[in-house]
């Protein structure tokens, strides 16, 4: 988790390059001069805390390929988790996805959900679309 989110978007852009017959490193390159799309969303789970992070871990994992979780701070109830999910038309654009979780109250837990990708000439609103889909499915 110590790379930060347009290093992974680059790489996984550049392997997605590199996969189709393309230049990886040039893809790579690209990649870091696109724009990104972010869109971060609040929400408060009406569940204890552990119960939240098994459901947060449950959803990203459904959703992408995870990066784990880690404790933000020692003896402060945080766990970050971070997932490379497909967005856009066909799935085919990366987009990290970030949950921060964190113990609000007796019964209620934080989470804060930011998801970003990179936007070519056309935008797929992929890291908007992806904060919803998944805030939704949090949600239920």
């Amino acid at each position: 988790m110590d790379e930060n989110e347009d290093e992974i978007l680059a790489a996984e852009l550049a392997a997605l390059g590199a996969a189709s017959g393309g230049s990886g490193r040039m893809t790579r390159l690209v990649a870091k001069a696109l724009r990104k799309n972010v869109h971060e969303i609040d929400l408060v789970m009406p569940l204890p805390f552990d119960d939240a992070v098994k459901r947060v871990a449950e959803v990203l994992g459904r959703a992408g390929r995870t990066g784990g979780s880690t404790q933000v701070e020692h003896g402060v109830d945080r766990e970050m988790f971070r997932v490379v999910a497909g967005g856009g038309f066909g799935g085919l654009n990366p987009v990290v996805v970030t949950a921060l979780v964190t113990r609000s109250g007796v019964g209620s837990t934080e989470v804060r959900l930011r998801a970003a990708a990179k936007e070519g000439l056309i935008k797929q609103r992929a890291g908007e679309k992806t904060a919803a889909r998944l805030a939704a499915s949090l949600s239920e």
